[in-house]
């Protein structure tokens, strides 16, 4: 049985929480990030700890339980930010930035040209 909703969430410095009703709002230096909290499910903040507490054994357990990761990795967001890397494995296979368009020649009689959005540094 897991226990992830039993382990408070730490707030580093400079990160801080808004709580509402149903929703948490995790904010820092990259930026803000809100949670819809589920039904039965609430949050409590003490001096720099989420703590999440349900209603009842059920379902609103288990949804504390995704709600407490999904904090977790809100906080980690909001102070480091995310990073994923590409690895392009084969023959010919490579990628370009062209101005705000990400050239992808993956072997496809044609390149791939795929925007970068916003926000988003390659």
């Amino acid at each position: 049985m897991s226990r992830i909703a039993n382990a408070p969430v730490e707030l580093p410095q400079g990160v801080t929480a808004t709580i509402a009703p149903q929703a948490v709002t995790i904010k820092g230096a990259k930026g803000s990030l809100s949670l819809p909290l589920g039904h039965g499910v609430s949050v409590v903040q003490s001096d720099k700890k989420l703590e999440i507490k349900y209603s009842d054994p059920g379902l609103a357990r288990m949804q504390a339980g995704a709600a407490r990761a999904h904090l977790a990795n809100m906080v980690r967001g909001v102070t480091k930010g995310y990073e994923k890397k590409l690895e392009l494995v084969g023959v010919g296979f490579r990628a370009q930035v062209q101005g705000k368009t990400l050239n992808l020649t993956l072997g496809f009689s044609h390149p791939v040209n795929f925007p970068i959005p916003e926000g988003i540094t390659i």
